[in-house]
């Protein structure tokens, strides 16, 4: 569970990283984002 949690929050700091964001609306849009998968997949488990 942690390695997923992990791996999701490395992908999304990549990602982010890699790409940027035009304005912080957009960066609050992919936090959220990311915030939702992980309630998901806390939910599953």
């Amino acid at each position: 569970m942690k390695f997923a949690i992990g791996s999701l929050l490395f992908a999304f700091l990549l990602g982010t990283g890699l790409a940027g964001c035009n304005t912080i609306e957009g960066m609050g849009e992919d936090v959220e984002a990311v915030g939702e998968t992980i309630d998901e997949e806390a939910e599953e488990t």
